[in-house]
């Protein structure tokens, strides 16, 4: 049987080295190989654990943020409520279960989840029974109106390239074969206008990254809040600014070589939370914010106080290690940001600033 990896090296003996992001669409989408396209790569079974899965208070606040914001802008009796990869739908069915005692907001939304993998749309399907629910591949076919929007862990899996500079040209990362074996490479010294402002912030050396696919999939989302309302929450991790290497590759929860198993290990990146900013014009965005302040902002705490009056034993002791991982600084409560993305005229999202 042709493994990914045969097929990838293959690829790469009759067209030469093969760029990052060339790399990890293969590894993540290829139709019979790829690693969302042939698994479920969720929970304690899966690769990795994200927000959604390890408390239900997650959804529940996210949900509730969405809602009051809907209210803000005056509750809109026709809008998207949309989320991009959806994983499991986990975090949809607890926003929609959260959100039910606000009046009339479930009603007037139209559930859309933006998914390429078949399998995973059979688990949201299951997940969310009992729901209207609508798919779509890509941001651009979200519906034409007002859009209330999460994409928590999306963007980190969009393919990036990366560049290591060399004078005032740039190298580009590259995947080739080394006897037999996939290995990291540099192409040779080019210019690259697009990263004429990376050289007063960068020196000999730095490798940056930069992922095509961001500004594409913002403008699309804020194309629609900005004509006709709403708000998008992207919650991941990353930082204000590009500089160093974060591609790296997950598999049993553990950190992997990107190149030792293609296929069967998560693959994603560092979000630069600039480029999204800058890309959502002319909706405004608010400031990037750790999640653990967000959360407690929108009131997780009290939550998990008030869901702990029922809880003993083990499962206290769980849901306590899950408010945790949660919130804490040296958990989740800082490695993953999160900013909102508004109309110019509307106040942002609960639980950011301006």
């Amino acid at each position: 049987m042709t493994t990914l990896r045969d097929h990838i090296i293959e690829h790469i003996h009759a067209n030469g080295p093969m760029r990052i992001d060339e790399y990890m669409a293969m590894c993540l989408l290829h139709p019979t190989g790829g690693y969302y396209t042939t698994r479920d790569p969720f929970g304690a079974e899966g690769d990795f654990v994200t927000a959604p899965e390890i408390s239900q208070m997650f959804g529940e606040l996210i949900g509730l943020c969405l809602a009051q914001t809907w209210l803000s802008q005056g509750a809109p009796d026709r809008f998207t409520l949309a989320e991009l990869g959806p994983g499991r739908g986990t975090l949809m069915a607890d926003i929609l279960r959260a959100t039910r005692a606000v009046p009339g907001f479930v009603q007037a939304a139209q559930i859309t989840l933006v998914e390429a993998s078949a399998s995973l749309r059979d688990v949201q399907r299951k997940a969310l029974a009992g729901h209207a629910v609508h798919w779509c591949d890509s941001a651009d076919a979200l519906p034409d109106q007002p859009l209330y929007l999460i994409a928590n862990e999306f963007f980190d899996a969009l393919p990036i390239r990366q560049f290591l500079r060399d004078g005032t040209g740039w190298r580009e990362r590259q995947v080739g074969v080394t006897d037999g074996a996939l290995c990291f490479g540099l192409g040779p010294v080019l210019p690259q206008p697009a990263f004429a402002d990376r050289l007063a912030d960068t020196q000999d050396g730095d490798l940056i990254e930069d992922c095509a696919q961001l500004a594409p999939t913002v403008q699309a989302i804020t194309a629609r809040i900005s004509a006709h309302g709403g708000a998008a929450l992207i919650i991941d991790y990353g930082d204000w600014h590009s500089l160093g290497d974060t591609f790296q590759a997950l598999r049993g929860h553990q950190s992997v070589d990107p190149l030792t198993a293609p296929g069967q290990c998560d693959l994603t990146a560092h979000v630069d939370f600039e480029k999204l900013a800058l890309a959502a014009a002319p909706a405004q965005h608010s400031r990037i914010t750790p999640q653990g302040v967000f959360l407690e902002r929108l009131g997780i705490t009290q939550r998990a106080q008030t869901l702990a009056t029922t809880m003993t034993g083990k499962q206290l002791e769980n849901h306590i290690a899950a408010h945790r991982r949660l919130t804490h600084p040296s958990e989740m409560g800082n490695l993953f940001k999160v900013i909102g993305l508004f109309p110019p005229t509307q106040s942002p999202p609960p639980g950011l600033d301006p």
